[in-house]
């Protein structure tokens, strides 16, 4: 239990694990069963992401400590146990899964047909999985949601997926499968040194500089695939074309963020030696995506694989920024994950809609849908406009505090991260005028209904936060700035006096 007596982490965790096994005992024809599966699973999405408000509105902005805290032996002579709790850098994470999952459920309403019980399940188990990886204080829970994660995104990608959907879930699993093995070896050893498995307690070990060198890069091989960071990002853009668009909407607005997350809960505060000496070819591999990819995404005629190469270019940003290890360039980098998950998420949902209609995704296909769908037009001018970092809108805080942080760790590098600011207005700005402006090419387009009900309520949590996170950046950043300073003072100090002691 928690400082309160209540197990407000565990309830958040569990029931959309709940509501997807209420689902195995729906019965009935398949079209009562779809109904009572998408009902079902819209009203456990809502309840989690109320109940994960009160993360919101509880929460202590004043410590870096973790909170929420539920601690429970399982194993006390191995050090293993059930340990969970939330910090600052953490928490507006978990209410990120909880607030998008409702969404990519709605947003799957009549777009899925076939299977739709087992469709709500893996999206439940989904959310749990993400929830859980958020909330972990303990490293073999992590690890465990960390991976958990996997399995029903392969099933969403591999079942309801488009034509090369089974060659783009074996990928996906594939390549994070196999850097997830050298985590586990890492964790393992960490486990041997420390004698605990609790995540906190970890922090206060010494490691040998040449030992931090190992464990980060096994860190590393995990992390880097998860984020994507280039050249081992090749899976996303096929995971994202053959995905449904639910699917889209959540491994870009959730799932590329566990392994920025990972290096943030892991690799900075624990092997701060190591940080410092990789962090030149961290910036390296980062700038190289951040303009390599951007000119990959100037050059696709595919929507969705447009914005899953903005992806990684703006996750590049992210990496950058993360290990500046200033307060500005963490702080604009967690900032930009929030943000990134916020409008390519509505990016995708946008592709979404047109594909329900058109049933398809190549750029040409469009033309001159502003004069058919206005509200649509409009709906997709902001979120094109948050993904190339408008002033007022989401993207610009997180990204513009990122240029700032990276000036002071490398010129060099600020400056090829504005490079990619400049790239993404060309990509973003090509995209929008192609789909919207240009003249209408088939009859087809001409009979187009605009935003249903259904789909303004989707879209309208989603424009909001834009807006918010673009006008009114401090209420986000409160939350996690104590957080910053400390991992920053903890670096410092770190770095001021090595850790001589070896495991």
């Amino acid at each position: 239990m928690n400082a309160a007596g209540f197990p407000l982490l565990s309830l958040l965790t569990f029931l959309p694990l709940l509501g997807a096994g209420i689902l195995l005992f729906v019965r009935g024809d398949e079209q009562v069963v779809a109904a009572n599966a998408r009902w079902t699973a819209l009203w456990t999405s809502l309840i989690t992401f109320g109940l994960s408000l009160i993360l919101w509105f509880q929460f202590d902005k004043t410590t870096a400590d973790f909170q929420f805290v539920e601690r429970l032996d399982w194993m006390p002579e191995f050090g293993l146990g059930y340990h969970m709790g939330v910090d600052g850098i953490s928490v507006l994470f978990v209410l990120l899964a909880t607030a998008l999952t409702p969404l990519c459920i709605l947003s799957s309403w009549e777009a899925i047909q076939s299977r739709v019980r087992e469709y709500m399940m893996a999206f439940l188990i989904l959310e749990t999985m993400m929830i859980g990886m958020f909330s972990s204080l303990d490293m073999v829970m992590f690890y465990i949601f960390f991976e958990g994660v996997l399995i029903p995104m392969f099933l969403i990608i591999g079942v309801w997926g488009g034509a090369r959907r089974v060659y783009a879930a074996y990928k996906l699993f594939l390549y994070t499968l196999l850097g997830s093995l050298l985590m586990l070896l890492a964790l393992l050893a960490l486990w041997y040194a420390a004698g605990t498995t609790y995540i906190p307690a970890l922090f206060e070990l010494r490691i040998a500089p040449h030992v931090q060198v190992w464990l980060f890069l096994a860190f590393f091989a995990s992390f880097a695939v998860k984020v994507p960071m280039w050249p081992v990002h090749t899976w996303l853009p096929d995971a994202h074309v053959e995905a449904p668009t639910a699917g889209s909407v959540i491994l870009a607005g959730v799932l590329l963020k566990m392994g920025a997350y990972g290096f943030l809960r892991f690799s900075l505060p624990l092997l701060p030696q190591a940080v410092e000496w990789f962090a030149p070819l961290i910036f390296a591999l980062s700038v190289i995506a951040v303009v390599y990819t951007s000119l990959v995404a100037l050059a696709q005629e595919d929507m969705k694989k447009l914005i899953a190469y903005s992806s990684v270019a703006h996750m590049g940003i992210v990496t950058i920024g993360i290990f500046t290890m200033n307060h500005q360039g963490i702080s604009g980098a967690i900032f930009q994950m929030l943000s990134h998950g916020v409008v390519s998420g509505a990016l995708f949902l946008c592709v979404g809609v047109l594909y329900d209609r058109v049933h398809s995704r190549e750029i040409l296909r469009y033309g001159g849908v502003a004069k058919i769908m206005p509200v649509y037009a409009a709906v997709f001018m902001l979120f094109t406009m948050g993904s190339v970092a408008l002033p007022g809108t989401a993207g610009f805080p997180g990204e513009f505090l990122v240029i700032v942080g990276a000036w002071h760790a490398s010129p060099w590098v600020a400056v090829g991260a504005a490079t990619g600011m400049i790239l993404g207005a060309a990509y973003m700005l090509w995209l929008y005028r192609r789909v919207i402006f240009s003249k209408i090419t088939r009859d087809d387009l001409r009979v187009l209904l605009d935003l249903s009900p259904r789909e303004v309520v989707t879209f309208a949590p989603l424009i909001v936060l834009t807006l918010w996170m673009g006008l009114y950046p401090s209420s986000f950043f409160s939350f996690f700035e104590v957080s910053v300073a400390a991992l920053v003072t903890r670096h410092e100090a770190a770095m001021a006096l090595p850790r001589l002691a070896g495991m």
